[in-house]
């Protein structure tokens, strides 16, 4: 028999709506506004119907809701990493306020990846998310068809990476102030030779701390020898590489600068590996303030990102989109664009170089 898109499973078996109805002595039609307009109900009626639904367990198809209506309760969220605590933090921000505002979210991370990234946002089109907020992957870029998807009535908003020439709305830090902030904080200390845990690929991470690491330091007086520039990804496996590497190079760097919270953390394993102490031997700076910064001793220098605030502005933006409608956001020329700034945490894990 044909089954109602209103289902749910108990003792093994499908259940619809009209078992919801039956069950409450009512038509279907009652069983339905009770779930969507229980206000226009009379307050037996209702009763009767949530018992039911409590007793079955009933959830409602939202899939097939909104294909109805033409509407949707439901975002996508594409983050960079699941496992970093950036990404947590901001998953988590956001999640709660989309719930708070009757959404729920899929997440998923693009593992820094374009492919996946565009497997996630086919699947999320599929699923006909209300709205998207995205930290955009490294290599080809995806706009095109995020471009696709806002014509066709998907909000996007882009938050801590942006693609470059997107003309989307964007929640980010203010990544070139961050980075100055840091190599002065260094170069105050008197550090000439640093060396920053980042890609310096065009294509394969066109990075705003990145691209500014270089400049930060030649507007210092200084230059960045060609032995520290590496191309890699930023995670805290190949922040300990390219630590290794650094340290072991014949003139190695006094100062790293960890362009986020997990390279550092490879970083510090790495110089521990070596016999080497920050920040006797090597002065250590990094991005996110993350928990274990704080437990060793000395604590790591860092420039904290707001990241509670920006996850909260990002799902603002969003609904400010979602409210505009689909043509409206194709044709919005001044979409929000937000910058926050970094803090400056300072716990001693910068010192001056010693005397060779």
């Amino acid at each position: 028999m044909p089954l109602s898109r209103h289902r749910f499973w108990y003792h093994g078996l499908v259940a619809t709506i009209t078992e919801v109805a039956r069950r409450a002595g009512v038509s279907t039609t009652t069983a339905k506004r009770a779930i969507r307009e229980p206000g226009k109900l009379a307050p037996e009626t209702l009763r009767r119907v949530r018992e039911a639904v409590e007793a079955l367990n009933y959830e409602p198809d939202q899939l097939a809701s909104a294909l109805r209506s033409g509407r949707s309760t439901t975002l996508g969220l594409v983050i960079g990493s699941i496992v970093e605590p950036f990404f947590a933090e901001l998953t988590r921000t956001i999640v709660h306020d989309a719930r708070a505002r009757g959404f729920n979210v899929i997440v998923a991370d693009n593992e820094y990846r374009d492919d996946v990234e565009a497997a996630h946002l086919r699947s999320f089109y599929g699923n006909r998310v209300a709205g998207l907020i995205l930290r955009s992957a490294y290599g080809s870029s995806n706009l095109d068809y995020l471009l696709r998807m806002q014509g066709r009535g998907v909000a996007v908003v882009e938050v801590d990476c942006i693609i470059p020439g997107s003309p989307l709305p964007h929640v980010m830090l203010d990544n070139v102030g961050a980075v100055d902030r840091g190599v002065a904080h260094l170069v105050a200390h008197g550090h000439q030779r640093i060396a920053a845990l980042s890609s310096y690929h065009p294509k394969l991470n066109a990075d705003e701390r990145v691209q500014r690491f270089p400049d930060a330091l030649s507007s210092r007086g200084l230059r960045l020898p060609a032995a520290y520039v590496s191309q890699t990804a930023p995670t805290e496996r190949e922040g300990y590489e390219v630590a290794l590497h650094l340290m072991r190079l014949p003139e190695p760097p006094t100062a790293i600068f960890a362009t986020t919270g997990s390279m550092a953390a490879g970083a510090y394993r790495a110089l521990m590996e070596l016999g080497l102490r920050v920040p006797r031997d090597v002065s250590l700076v990094a991005f996110d303030d993350y928990p274990w910064m704080r437990l060793v001793h000395p604590g790591i220098d860092t420039l904290a990102q707001p990241v509670e605030a920006m996850g909260r502005a990002a799902v603002r933006l969003l609904f400010d989109q979602m409210r505009l409608g689909a043509q409206a956001q194709v044709e919005h020329t001044q979409a929000e664009r937000l910058r926050f700034p970094a803090e400056l945490v300072v716990r001693g894990s910068v010192t001056p170089p010693r005397a060779e």
